[in-house]
């Protein structure tokens, strides 16, 4: 169905700060921003200080999402989504949080991990990196401040090629070293020693690679963007929602901020209370991060999750160009974890292009869908990463490799669903008294025993790791399912690894597979 113009929202819930993006999206996929609301909160500074949210802070995200959906009835909205960062997701009384919030505004929070966060912030920044003079730069580095994290990111030959999370967001840190800042007459010497600490395994990771581009988000650019004196700062043509902080700017404010305190930071800068606790934190983390690139300055598109929430609307409903890309950076990001584990990379491109041929002809048989395919995709790619640990049940190693993995895109269900395929892609058959299996809700069950009978079938086909078989087509013949493939070699041990796991398919998919060679 061809969608026309429909109003719809994005609402973020963060640390410091509750906001909503009320925007149209048009008939081509094109978002355009109507509205942007703001409201301050402490959620972040209760749940990184107590480890829970308390009960006034509670009633005032009540109030606050009460406000906003009369907003949304003014705007006859239907459509909108709400998300939930860093500060409810590690609070303890989150369960009770969301209930509350339920009962009391009808509103439906969706806690999202890291990985989705990622996902969004960078769905947000895919057109401006293909858009602008950054499509051009050999290597980015991305850096996106947050009040309770920091993402990192490299960005090189138009792909993404490495992301990772800290937690030393600017607001988790001024409150994680509030009592060392009571103690201390030279509190950013400790938090830059306390930052320097946490990031310099990243210098490992891009050393040999020279940086020149560097982008930050969050952090309150916009703040430190003003005290810079922007009309000063725009040093080359770039898009309107596009400014630049050069490097001697950025030095000399730090510089001015370097031994003030908090009260006067304030004061000096006429800064609200919540934006001035902040600011030094958020600079020494832009400082350090800049410090590992030849950047000349730090680019500033005005991004937010709520723009990636966004995005993620428009190409679920259009088929958008930034949407592909997204996927083929993500997919690049799995092999670059398949390739730090050392997998046998012609064998796993094998299984994956095997593996979803099978999936896409069996289609009627398993009726799963694409997102399923999605994480099937990873599932294929990162099946034998286990074998960097040990040969012996390698599937095991691969399943906890896989379930620690933060890989951009997927929630924390998903990344389960994925690595109970991997787990099941050996000499085991899923089994309820395995609790990473029972773990699971009857429907993932159902999907993983799924995912796992193709993949045993995929991995049969290349079990010499040779590649043999250079093509195959599926046809159903009354209760088998008739594997037609053609080689030029002798394939006697993949039809009978093919025999070996045949009957696991037949018990979940109703029919059995067999193996037909087609001489060439």
């Amino acid at each position: 169905m061809v969608r026309k113009i429909e109003v719809v929202a994005a609402l973020d819930i963060g640390s410091n700060l509750i906001r909503m993006s009320i925007a149209q999206i048009d008939a081509n996929g094109q978002i355009e921003i109507l509205e942007d609301v703001e409201k301050s909160t402490y959620l972040g500074r209760d749940s990184f200080s107590y480890g829970k949210i308390q009960n006034e802070t509670i009633m005032e995200l009540c109030e606050t999402l009460k406000g906003y959906t009369k907003l949304m009835k003014d705007y006859r909205i239907k459509n909108y989504r709400v998300v939930a960062t860093s500060a409810i997701r590690e609070a303890k009384n989150r369960d009770y949080l969301l209930d509350q919030v339920k009962l009391q505004t009808g509103v439906s929070i969706d806690v999202i991990n890291n990985a989705k966060e990622r996902y969004y912030m960078y769905k947000a920044l895919r057109d401006y990196l293909l858009n602008t003079k950054f499509i051009n730069k050999k290597d980015s580095l991305i850096v996106d401040i947050r009040s309770g994290g920091v993402e990192v990111s490299v960005y090189s030959d138009n792909r993404l090629k490495f992301t990772e999370y800290l937690k030393i967001g600017s607001l988790r840190l001024r409150e994680v070293l509030a009592d060392l800042q009571k103690r201390s007459l030279h509190f950013s010497s400790v938090l830059q020693e306390y930052i320097k600490s946490e990031v310099d395994f990243l210098k490992s990771i891009i050393k040999g690679t020279r940086i020149d581009n560097f982008i930050g988000i969050g952090g309150e650019l916009k703040t430190i963007l003003k005290l810079c004196e922007m009309e000063n700062v725009m040093e080359e043509n770039l898009p309107d929602s596009i400014r630049t902080i050069g490097r001697d700017t950025f030095e000399r404010l730090f510089d001015k901020i370097n031994h003030l305190t908090t009260e006067q930071i304030q004061e000096k800068f006429n800064l609200q209370k919540n934006k001035a606790e902040i600011l030094l934190p958020s600079m020494v983390l832009f400082r350090s991060f800049l410090h590992m690139t030849e950047s000349d300055g730090i680019y500033a598109p005005f991004l937010s999750l709520r723009n990636g929430i966004l995005a993620e609307i428009a190409d679920q409903w259009h088929e958008t160009p930034r949407k592909k890309k997204i996927i083929d950076d993500i997919i690049n990001l799995v092999w670059n974890i398949g390739k730090k584990y050392f997998v046998d990379e012609h064998h796993s491109a094998y299984i994956e292009k095997t593996a979803l041929s099978i999936f896409d002809q069996t289609l009627k048989l398993h009726n799963l869908g694409n997102r399923e395919r999605f994480c099937f995709r990873v599932s294929a790619i990162l099946h034998d990463i286990g074998k960097y640990i040990n040969y012996n049940s390698h599937e095991i190693h691969s399943y906890n490799i896989i379930q620690y993995q933060d890989i951009m895109g997927f929630s924390d269900r998903e990344l389960k669903l994925i690595a109970n395929v991997v787990r099941y892609h050996e000499e085991d058959l899923p089994d309820p008294d395995h609790k990473q299996y029972s773990e699971l809700d009857e429907r993932d069950r159902l999907t993983v025993s799924k995912l796992a009978a193709i993949l045993r079938l995929a991995e049969a086909l290349d079990v010499s790791h040779k590649q043999k078989i250079t093509a195959f087509e599926i046809a159903v013949n009354k209760n088998e399912l008739l594997f037609k493939v053609s080689s030029k070699e002798d394939i006697m041990l993949e039809q009978w690894s093919f025999s070996q796991v045949a009957g696991f398919f037949e018990d979940v998919m109703g029919v059995r597979p067999k193996l037909i060679l087609k001489r060439i």
